[in-house]
């Protein structure tokens, strides 16, 4: 390799929005951390990969590194978090993901009270009651499909009761949140996927606009008062803020959950061993399961500055690829790194991301985890998944998710009213308790 290429010449050839990038996943990443841990390749349009634990910690705190989508053109041109970056059906941003300091820290301060830790705790039961509902809904027939039926409902459920959005709603959102990534551009579908994007983004707008003249609490009420120096920030800005949160809410905590199902269903033994000691094994074992599933595998950059990493030169404009997945499987920091290891130690993973877009949404998303995984290993616990029934997304460039997970089990009794009735009693909940109100400093 030429450490110092005026114009980078091509190190591996790098395209993980194939099939084959899923199915050689663990291969492709042995091959990177061997030979080039930061690597230039040719596709789409020429980027920089990182792979190598250190060199994605580096890059992802470097000041030199840019998130910034220049969607005006206003600026430097930059392109966000995606590559390639595609085309948007609205000129906006992805949310705050797409926002550099100090503007990306205006935002992210408006909503951090409504998902610290105290502000989630609070949500627990609303999740609990939740969950019991998915699954009173199939435990007597002995049949579930696990993202259909529990993955894809609770996390889209409680994402809507966070912004303010009537829980009734929630297959407008739930259905193109997860469609709109693993339907490739070119799909016959993909017309109907963009059909149920835009009355999506449509619903969203009516309740930012109704929230505006009759304001109820929620993160909408939160974006909608906001003022940046005197003035509301665009509403497109909004819109993206709202619609990052639909994304990132919806479809990774699905994709943890099914593929967390999926394999205590192929080992038994330590679906066992994780229900008898759930009180010392279960967050070791969260972490593991965020660090080998990595449900978001990465992220775009721009190198905004021209600096030197692990022997390489990157220079201003070039595009960079952020691989939280390929970095969770470095041998020089997890040992035995394509095993599951559920009471791993020191579990440094970072499928949360790094520096200041560290994902928002952790400590949501472990909670929701953990009482979903709970809920299903105490009441179906001798569930065993149909691995013909089992559909993964076919490529995992974007998320590594599952479409389908049926499973079996041993019927069991309800324990209360089915999703209906319970979605009417949860929403008076929000509105009687204020649930969806910001807690701030150390509230309880």
């Amino acid at each position: 390799m030429n450490p110092h290429p005026a114009t980078p010449t091509p190190d591996y050839h790098f395209d993980r929005h194939t099939p084959q990038y899923r199915g050689e996943f663990e291969t492709i990443t042995r091959e990177l951390h061997a030979r080039c841990p930061l690597a230039w390749t040719d596709t789409h349009g020429g980027h920089w990969v990182a792979a190598g634990h250190r060199e994605v910690f580096e890059l992802a705190r470097c000041p030199h590194v840019s998130s910034d989508r220049d969607y005006k053109n206003e600026r430097r041109g930059y392109q966000g978090i995606t590559i390639p970056s595609g085309k948007t059906y609205l000129p906006m941003r992805n949310g705050i993901i797409e926002m550099d300091d100090p503007e990306h820290r205006v935002f992210r301060a408006v909503l951090n009270p409504y998902l610290s830790p105290s502000a989630v705790r609070r949500w627990q039961p609303f999740i609990d009651d939740l969950v019991r509902a998915c699954l009173d809904e199939r435990i007597e027939t002995g049949h579930i499909d696990f993202v259909d039926d529990l993955a894809n409902i609770v996390p889209a459920v409680l994402t809507l009761a966070m912004l303010g959005v009537p829980l009734h709603r929630w297959a407008v959102y739930s259905e193109p949140a997860h469609a709109s990534v693993y339907t490739p551009p070119d799909s016959p579908d993909i017309d109907r996927v963009q059909e149920l994007n835009m009355a999506m983004g449509m619903d969203l707008l009516a309740n930012l606009h109704e929230i505006r003249e009759n304001p109820r609490p929620g993160i909408i009420d939160a974006l909608a008062r906001m003022r940046i120096d005197g003035e509301p920030p665009e509403e497109l800005d909004l819109l993206g803020i709202l619609g990052l949160l639909i994304g990132g809410g919806f479809d990774t905590t699905t994709a943890l959950t099914a593929h967390s199902l999926e394999w205590l269903s192929d080992n038994p033994g330590r679906r066992t061993v994780l229900s008898r000691d759930r009180d010392t094994l279960l967050d070791p074992a969260t972490e593991e399961f965020l660090r080998y599933f990595t449900p978001a595998p990465g992220d775009g950059r721009t190198v905004s500055a021209d600096h030197d990493v692990a022997g390489r030169t990157l220079r201003e404009g070039e595009r960079l690829w952020l691989s939280w997945a390929m970095a969770n499987r470095d041998a020089a920091v997890f040992p035995d790194p394509d095993t599951v290891v559920l009471d791993r130690k020191a579990n440094r993973h970072l499928s949360f991301g790094l520096g200041i877009h560290r994902c928002i949404g952790s400590n949501l998303a472990r909670l929701i985890f953990k009482r979903m995984l709970l809920a299903v290993l105490d009441r179906m616990p001798d569930y065993a998944c149909d691995p013909a029934g089992a559909v993964h997304y076919e490529t995992i460039g974007i998320i590594q998710g599952m479409r389908k997970l049926p499973a079996t089990f041993t019927p069991g009794p309800r324990l209360g009213p089915g999703l209906a009735e319970t979605l009417e009693q949860l929403q008076r909940a929000v509105h009687e308790r204020n649930l969806a109100a910001p807690i701030t400093g150390n509230g309880a």
